[in-house]
């Protein structure tokens, strides 16, 4: 008898039909994008490209604080949106799906309105500002005001990325370490952190990278002071108002490349510590 050879059949085009719109679509949303805005940048000479995105104290100024506050804001999200991932997962209690919902809550308020709220709450005048004020301890105008308005909008990236991580790791894991005389301790730092760790990493990449580019919720609480609560992406605002297109395109270009190198080394990261976890 002649075998047959049954052809696999996929639900979805073949490879080549795939493929071919694939890169067409990220060609037409990424690339052809990215093409025009290094176009752009590519107007400035060399020389007015260092004196406009590098070397300038302005900008240098605005580069610090936006990377720096990313990065506290996303530290801080990793911490406490692991812990609110392990509450909604581990714990049952009244209230627990009104509070898992409300993390999500950023991710649908419009920016502005986040900022908006935030400096009514936290301005020398404010609910809350109006006590701290008198205490030494100013949030609105200040680096503060920024830190918290990217923590609020970032948070929902650790938690929502964290909880699968806790739903897949298997409770027995944490009840065999106890009967081997682990203590809780121990069992956090060598059976659940090591399990929840590339989670954790990929929440604070989630969380860096949507904090760098945040525009609307830091304008209202920063106070826009150059040099003090200027952020990279006002100043670009600010360039495009004043017409200097290639200056924009400058900044934004050293943004992109700083984000992009900081992200790869956060990507290998995770890898190696996947790979590490495996062996």
């Amino acid at each position: 008898m002649k075998s047959r050879t049954v052809k696999q059949q996929h639900v979805i085009p073949g490879f080549g039909l795939t493929l071919g719109f694939t890169l067409t679509y990220a060609g037409l949303l990424i690339l052809l994008p990215l093409a025009g805005f290094f176009h752009l940048t590519a107007q400035n000479t060399w020389q007015g490209f260092i004196s406009k995105a590098i070397l300038n104290p302005r900008v240098i100024a605005a580069y610090r604080l936006s990377f720096t506050s990313a990065a506290v804001a996303a530290a801080i999200n990793t911490i406490f949106g692991g812990l609110l991932a392990w509450v909604f997962v581990r714990y049952r209690f009244p209230g627990r799906r009104l509070g898992d919902a409300l993390v999500d809550l950023p991710f649908a308020l419009p920016t502005a309105v986040s900022g908006i709220a935030l400096t009514t709450l936290y301005a020398p005048k404010g609910w809350l500002g109006q006590w701290l004020v008198p205490l030494g301890v100013r949030v609105a105008y200040a680096p503060l005001g920024i830190i918290l308005a990217l923590t609020l909008i970032g948070l929902p990236f650790v938690v929502r990325t964290v909880q699968p991580a806790l739903l897949d790791l298997e409770g027995e894991l944490e009840e065999a370490a106890a009967s081997l005389g682990a203590s809780r301790g121990q069992t956090f730092f060598r059976v659940i952190l090591p399990a929840i760790t590339p989670a954790l990493i990929s929440g604070f990449t989630l969380a860096f990278a949507r904090a760098v580019g945040e525009f609307g919720s830091v304008y209202f609480i920063a106070g826009n002071m150059p040099m003090r609560t200027e952020i990279a992406p006002l100043l670009i605002l600010i360039k495009l108002e004043q017409y200097d297109y290639p200056g924009a395109a400058a900044i934004g270009t050293i943004m992109l490349l700083v984000s992009f190198l900081l992200l790869l080394t956060i990507n290998f990261l995770q890898t190696w510590s996947s790979k590490r976890r495996t062996n």
